[in-house]
């Protein structure tokens, strides 16, 4: 069974929110297990056990979290040698735009490597239903990709 990973960090809980509604809506594949973790928690070991990665961030200061960038200092150079090249994702929570925290995600991202295989979703302001309707969407477009061999 192939796994997407969901890797967010919060502090307000709005990327929480966010991110739960990701995993429900992944959680509809059934051919897909889904694992939602804090980027505290995650590890280089999850990243080599998933065949897809969801990361969700606030945007602080016009950056991504301390929280995922944490996890990337904590996973990229051991992650070298395996040239993961996993489909990625992002969903952001933001105040203003949320361009600079997808910037610098995917900056990032190409040194793994990954490849982007969705449009952000980003959430400026108070979580809204329909951010969370775009982030089931979000989730279940991963998984269904992973499920059908598309990504």
């Amino acid at each position: 069974m192939k796994t997407l990973l969901i890797v967010y960090h919060t502090q307000s809980g709005n990327t929480e929110k966010l991110a739960g509604a990701a995993y429900r809506g992944a959680c509809e594949a059934d051919e897909v297990e889904t694992r939602l973790v804090r980027a505290y928690d995650a590890s280089l070991q999850d990243l080599l056990t998933c065949q897809a990665l969801l990361i969700g961030s606030p945007e602080n200061f016009g950056y991504m979290s301390g929280g995922i960038k944490d996890f990337f200092d904590r996973t990229f150079y051991p992650a070298q040698d395996y040239r993961l090249n996993l489909p990625y994702a992002l969903l952001i929570s933001c105040g203003n735009d949320g361009t600079g925290a997808v910037r610098q995600i995917d900056r990032i991202m190409t040194g793994y490597p990954m490849r982007k295989v969705a449009e952000p979703v980003i959430c400026p302001g108070e979580v809204r239903p329909e951010y969370l309707e775009q982030c089931e969407e979000l989730g279940l477009t991963l998984a269904m990709g992973l499920a059908m061999g598309i990504f």
